[in-house]
């Protein structure tokens, strides 16, 4: 019968007969931990927005931590999951400037990796593996691409977490009318990207660029949303 159902699902869509798009936010993401008050405090360690802490005094608690400008949030606690605490691997926390966060880290006392890239074109290794596979190479991305450069941690449990630096999104990931900073230094970092680009625009015109503020907005726009940058 289900497969029955499936199958007229799917020839409702081929048809152009389903409903209208339903949008889908995935916001939720459960973190399974062995002792639940140490979960709580490394992740408030982090810097992160406690939601809700509920607790029925006897068989159930649930936790729920933000991420500062994360649409999604994830949650631990006693009886929400049935994982084996620290078997979550491969989390990842897009930022625009992978140095400064792990530096945030590393003031908070939270052990995180030196930066890394993969292997060029080469994905199979032994180092743990993540996005690119299974080679860690030290350093940032040599061309500092979008994406590309990488640092990891764990919590207590052992459950895993890497930054990812993003600064430009591959074209048809986000919509340019709806561009958005999840955060003030996000924001700042992406000004300081406009500034530098913008110096290398003046140089090209020979004089002072009157019209600077459309230029900025332009190019950040087009960054975020991975269109061609202008020049």
């Amino acid at each position: 019968m289900a497969k029955a159902t499936y199958e007229v699902q799917a020839n409702d869509v081929a048809s152009g007969e389903s409903a209208a798009k339903i949008d889908m936010k995935f916001e939720i993401v459960v973190i399974p931990v062995s002792d639940v008050d140490r979960a709580k405090q490394f992740y408030a360690n982090l810097g992160w927005r406690l939601d809700a802490d509920f607790d029925n005094g006897k068989d159930f608690r649930v936790v729920q931590f933000t991420p500062p400008g994360s649409g999604c949030s994830i949650i631990f606690g006693k009886n929400v999951s049935a994982a084996s605490p620290g078997s979550v691997q491969g989390l990842y926390l897009i930022v625009s400037d992978i140095e400064a966060a792990r530096k945030d880290l590393l003031r908070r006392g939270i052990a995180v990796s030196e930066v890394f890239h993969g292997g060029d074109n080469v994905y199979a290794g032994s180092d743990q593996p993540y996005l690119f596979g299974r080679i860690r190479v030290n350093g940032p991305d040599h061309e500092h691409r979008s994406y590309r450069s990488f640092a990891s941690f764990d919590d207590p449990d052992g459950n895993g977490w890497l930054f990812q630096e993003l600064t430009t999104r591959l074209p048809g990931r986000i919509d340019a009318t709806g561009t958005s900073f999840a955060t003030a230094s996000d924001l700042a970092s992406a000004f300081r990207r406009a500034e530098a680009a913008h110096g290398e625009h003046e140089k090209r015109l020979g004089h002072r660029d009157e019209d600077w503020p459309e230029w900025y907005a332009a190019y950040m726009i087009a960054e975020q949303s991975g269109k061609e940058l202008p020049q």
